[in-house]
């Protein structure tokens, strides 16, 4: 959190594209960024964060949509330029810790995952993909070795009923794998694998960070915290290559031990921050690298 904020302490306008409860905007506000504008396609997520923070009035203004969007969302809130964006990616506090969302393996409930509440659940993933469709979401999105032996069980599973539930889906897979006396649980990869293909996750960054960039005046910046290698190779390699940026990261920022203490989903967190340049800037670095 504290180097989110030391990042944007020039900034008068930030958006906040992976909204959440509000925990971000509001620091960002409390250390005087002068407008946020958050960003969420979950309704419950945009209904806690208003009411978190009305206290800032017209300083924080919370939009419905996805990041992907931004362009269009930025056009229609009448935001023309702005000096930061965040993402914090992948699921929170508010999903994980209520059941009825369907995205903890810890607890049962109903086998969802959606963000925005519309389109395909995770339901329909786990009973309608073919076998060799699931293991490729469930290796490369969750980065599981054991994919095609947990895709194989899904299969035998779903064909004596549906699976349903959360439970259901976790001692599915906790039944296909070698158990382990310590670690994770055994269905963490395969849930998080499912819970970016419901949400179309990687798409949706893939989409957005080029409008991300257009959106920043110079000097801006734009920052992205990822928890998953996906999500982190995407981030790295468009920062690398757009020549608008200054890359401000050389190796991800992650978190320290008090960080980790205080919030324990943090320890896979990986920050990246680059700033735009003037136009007349990326023109000579690029005429420069034609000279070399």
């Amino acid at each position: 959190m504290d180097e989110v904020v030391q990042l944007f302490t020039e900034a008068h306008v930030v958006m906040d594209l992976t909204l959440g409860p509000g925990g971000h905007s509001e620091a960002l506000l409390e250390s005087g960024v002068g407008t946020v504008v958050g960003v969420d396609r979950d309704p419950e997520a945009l209904a806690l964060a208003r009411a978190r923070l009305a206290r800032f009035g017209d300083r924080f203004r919370a939009v419905a949509g996805s990041f992907s969007e931004l362009g269009r969302i930025a056009a229609e809130a009448g935001v023309r330029a702005v000096e930061g964006t965040l993402f914090d990616l992948g699921v929170s506090s508010l999903h994980l810790d209520r059941p009825e969302r369907g995205f903890s393996y810890r607890d049962d409930g109903p086998l969802d995952m959606r963000m925005s509440r519309e389109g395909p659940t995770a339901a329909d993933v786990v009973n309608g993909y073919p076998e060799e469709e699931l293991a490729r979401v469930i290796f490369e999105l969750g980065g599981e070795r054991m994919s095609r032996r947990i895709a194989a069980a899904i299969v035998r599973a779903r064909q004596r009923s549906p699976i349903e539930t959360t439970g259901e889906l976790a001692a599915v897979v906790a039944g296909a794998v070698p158990r382990r006396r310590q670690g994770p649980h055994p269905a963490r990869r395969t849930f998080q694998a499912l819970r970016i293909e419901v949400n179309r996750e990687l798409e949706e960054l893939t989409a957005s960070l080029p409008q991300a960039v257009d959106l920043l005046a110079p000097g801006g910046r734009l920052v992205v915290i990822a928890y998953q290698s996906a999500e982190d190779r995407i981030v790295k390699r468009f920062l690398l290559g757009e020549e608008r940026l200054r890359v401000l990261t050389k190796r991800p920022v992650t978190p320290g031990e008090r960080e980790v203490a205080r919030n324990r989903r943090a320890r896979s967190a990986k920050l990246r921050a680059a700033e735009k340049i003037a136009a007349a800037e990326a023109g000579a670095d690029e005429t420069s690298g034609r000279a070399a």
